[in-house]
């Protein structure tokens, strides 16, 4: 990995997803995005700003625009007749959503590689600050909330990115070992097997990740907003262990509780697929069916093929938690 670099025009820049935003639309909106965008937060018990949260309006109350529904107008429909500001939202899963592309040849091997960079060294980093491990989604690819003294640790491509304050370090991701000493980071006698290993990630399937990661958050957002206050709805999250992004939600003390997601691929599954896994019993009707676990799950292809992926993810998804809060009772 090269060593550390100030960042240039051709090289990652600083970021403030929220700020950026702000800035497309002038002074007319109130924005909230997808992404973890500074101050870090010391708020307990997730550590992390929500980035959908309503809350904290300005003094001037400006019409609030979001990528989900808690909002006075959506960034799909304040998109529409506007080519250059559909065109950035897209790139940021805000709306005028895009088609997904076929998966890359090399996904898996990529896959693999940045599941050990998050399970390894990206997480226990964040950890170390603060006891927490989940992850985000960021702007083509995946990284930490902000914290400490304003840290993000995220990853673009083939790149590894630190940002603190107002200063961005980056470098090429080239091994476990060299990522950890990059950051800073004490790999400890656990994740020492194969650390030195190349990476050899594939730059285009890391940049697909990143596109699923974003279409995950897009989706899990929205159906966390719909989630009622007793439905007690966690944050959405990358977890590492698994490296799928997902949100709980629903009582589980009516048997109603699920976990909803976005995995990249797993041993079972060649390709991405999105999956619901009830806590207790499974129901067993057509709704209900997976391979390798007990649950549902739509499959990439079926993804691939709609002209409306989101809506298609989103429609699977409240289909299955309607249907538990249909055949399960009710809290008495």
């Amino acid at each position: 990995m090269p060593a550390d670099r100030s960042s240039s025009p051709s090289e990652p820049a600083l970021r403030n997803a929220r700020q950026e935003a702000a800035e497309r639309v002038g002074a007319r909106y109130d924005v909230r995005v997808l992404e973890p965008s500074p101050p870090a937060s010391a708020q307990e018990p997730w550590f992390a700003d929500d980035p959908v949260d309503p809350g904290g309006r300005s003094a001037t109350v400006l019409p609030l625009v979001s990528p989900v529904s808690n909002a006075d107008i959506l960034w799909d429909e304040l998109v529409r007749g506007d080519e250059q500001l559909a065109a950035w939202c897209a790139e940021r899963w805000l709306g005028a959503y895009p088609r997904l592309a076929p998966a890359p040849p090399r996904l898996a091997h990529t896959r693999r590689a940045l599941h050990s960079l998050a399970e390894h060294v990206i997480s226990p980093t964040r950890q170390r600050a603060n006891g927490k491990i989940g992850l985000r989604y960021t702007l083509g690819g995946f990284g930490t909330p902000f914290f400490g003294n304003d840290v993000q640790i995220r990853v673009n491509g083939d790149c590894l990115i630190v940002q603190v304050g107002e200063r961005v370090q980056w470098g090429r991701l080239t091994s476990l070992a060299d990522a950890a000493e990059f950051i800073g980071f004490d790999l400890t006698r656990f994740d020492l097997e194969n650390a030195a290993a190349p990476f050899d990630i594939d730059r285009d399937a890391s940049l697909f990740l990143g596109e699923w990661f974003g279409l995950a958050a897009s989706v899990l957002e929205q159906l966390r907003v719909e989630a009622l206050p007793e439905h007690d709805a966690s944050r959405v999250q990358l977890w590492p262990e698994h490296f799928d992004m997902s949100v709980e939600l629903g009582s589980e003390r009516a048997a109603q509780r699920a976990g909803y997601g976005f995995s990249p691929g797993d041993e079972q599954h060649d390709e991405p697929y999105v999956y619901v896994v009830p806590w207790g019993d499974t129901p067993r009707t057509e709704l209900w069916h997976a391979h390798g676990f007990d649950g549902a799950e739509l499959s990439y292809a079926e993804l691939v093929a709609a002209e409306q992926p989101r809506d298609v993810a989103l429609a699977f998804l409240r289909a299955r938690r309607d249907a538990l809060a249909a055949s399960n009772t009710p809290e008495s």
